[in-house]
């Protein structure tokens, strides 16, 4: 009997990763999709401003312009065309921050976690400096010494985050450096670059996915914190965070300005992170 339960808790947890999975990903889908088609489906120009059609509420509500599907703000641009060529800055964030960040904190913690010796004892040190410094301060820091835009936001995340990677790989190399088809690859002949690279990567690499999607999620939260402070690009092109940060102020007038761009905002880092939590379930051995 506790077989058979233990049996059917585990095919709970995989039918419910398998949700969060395709939910996840069918709504990442749907962004990127968006995002790349928003200069075609847009309805207007995100830039154009119309103060004769500032504060349009959405469809629904009484009032509506036909056209201007989720209201207007105070300088009458669109906000669903604004979101969609939002979605553009938070995605090319995430995907280039995330991929670089996960290229580097990767291959110094399997490094690190594999070779030992001196080789980890810098790295560990290094990791160990790297994470006094407030991760906040420093990326302001960065993007006021670099100046404002996008390639500055994605060297402040690398620069931040690359730890994140680089301390959990390192442990989990360690882990599958003491298993039996480690010294089996050693004594076969294999070589320790080849043993890292052919039998060490590909168990830890799960892992390393399951780390970038979440890394995505925190890059598309910090992009939009830089911009919700005119700390990212132009304030006249249009990102998640400089709306959030504009419908504030208007919140009692135009609830709307504020309310689905942090939608948005919510659904994709929640879809990020689900991701990441399906994948680590469906890659768990103990539930394959």
């Amino acid at each position: 009997m506790a077989d058979v339960k233990g049996l059917d808790g585990r095919f709970l947890v995989k039918r419910r990763a398998g949700v969060r999975l395709w939910l996840s990903a069918l709504w990442l889908g749907l962004l990127a999709l968006g995002a790349l088609l928003a200069p075609w489906i847009a309805p207007h120009d995100p830039l154009t401003q119309d103060l004769f059609l500032g504060r349009l509420p959405p469809f629904w509500v009484a009032g509506a312009e036909p056209g201007y599907w989720l209201g207007t703000d105070s300088l009458g641009r669109d906000v669903l065309s604004r979101i969609l060529h939002g979605a553009r800055v938070a995605l090319l964030v995430a995907l280039v921050a995330g991929s670089i960040t996960c290229l580097i904190g990767a291959t110094l913690g399997l490094l690190a976690g594999f070779l030992r010796g001196w080789v980890d004892m810098v790295i560990s040190r290094l990791i160990d400096i790297w994470m006094a410094f407030p991760p906040v301060l420093f990326a302001i820091l960065l993007i006021a010494v670099l100046g404002p835009s996008l390639t500055s936001i994605i060297i402040a995340i690398v620069v931040i985050d690359w730890t994140r990677f680089a301390r959990v790989v390192r442990a989990e190399a360690m882990a599958q450096g003491a298993m039996d088809y480690v010294a089996s690859a050693r004594v076969a002949g294999r070589g320790r670059l080849g043993t890292m690279v052919r039998e060490i990567l590909p168990n830890v690499l799960p892992t390393i996915v399951v780390l970038l999607t979440l890394e995505m999620g925190i890059a598309v939260i910090v992009e939009a914190i830089l911009s919700f402070v005119n700390l990212s690009i132009s304030t006249d092109d249009p990102t998640w965070g400089g709306m959030i940060s504009e419908g504030r102020t208007s919140i009692h007038q135009a609830w709307w300005v504020l309310v689905f761009p942090l939608i948005v905002l919510f659904l994709t880092v929640l879809a990020f992170s689900q991701l990441g939590e399906g994948l680590k379930d469906r890659f768990d051995p103990v539930l394959r």
